[in-house]
């Protein structure tokens, strides 16, 4: 790889970012060496710690920025909402596009959790409870209200989520479905799962043919 210009600018830590994400998602953190990852970026070794002091910093970083990212798309697609069920609405529409754009980042996100020293790991397990809280606190907001029926909000948080999470393992662009078509699948398995008994009994026996919904593509 040609050798990048400059070793000192924000183009170059830009480039070692990339290089690191890639580099753990396709190889795993444990087998990435600083020496591949210098490399890969086209710089000599040891300019990296003009950038990063060690490998583990890189990692949490990585990690760090896309919670913290996560979080900040996640207030941004609440604002104006107002009913429980517009919030959950707006947070499922926006996490699963989100996950569907940002793979590798999700995936080094939770595989490489345990890879993170004490402190480190600390920190991280305390942004994601944030992320928890806000879907949590819908949750809890729509059984207040009558709007949403939840044996337990915490298991149905951890479902909810592993539920909207789950399709970053079999999502590839360009497949049967449109976005807005999986958006719209997950929206109704989320909804219908929180409805009130008599609601969700009602909204199954009005549901559209399957052959006429989502068969796109």
């Amino acid at each position: 790889m040609a050798r990048t210009i400059g070793s000192h600018g924000p183009k170059t830590m830009e480039a070692i970012r990339k290089a690191g994400l890639r580099l753990i998602f396709e190889h795993g953190y444990a087998a990435m060496s600083l020496r591949q990852l210098a490399a890969e970026v086209g710089i000599q070794s040891g300019s990296l710690y003009n950038h990063i002091s060690t490998k583990q910093e890189l990692l949490f970083d990585l990690v760090r920025d896309h919670i913290n990212e996560l979080l900040r798309q996640l207030d941004r697609a609440l604002q104006g909402k107002q009913r429980p069920a517009d919030k959950l609405r707006a947070f499922v529409a926006f996490h699963v596009t989100y996950h569907m754009t940002k793979k590798r980042e999700v995936f080094i996100a939770n595989s490489e959790l345990r890879s993170l020293e004490p402190k480190n790991y600390e920190e991280i397990v305390a942004l994601r409870g944030a992320y928890e809280q806000r879907l949590a606190a819908i949750l809890t907001e729509g059984v207040a209200e009558g709007e949403f029926e939840v044996v337990d909000v915490q298991v149905a948080t951890f479902a909810i989520l592993a539920l909207l999470t789950g399709l970053t393992t079999w999502y590839r662009p360009g497949g049967r479905l449109t976005k807005e078509a999986i958006v719209a699948a997950h929206e109704k398995l989320v909804l219908s799962s929180v409805a009130p008994t008599g609601t969700a009994d009602r909204a199954s026996q009005c549901a559209p043919s399957p052959r006429s919904g989502l068969a796109r593509r």
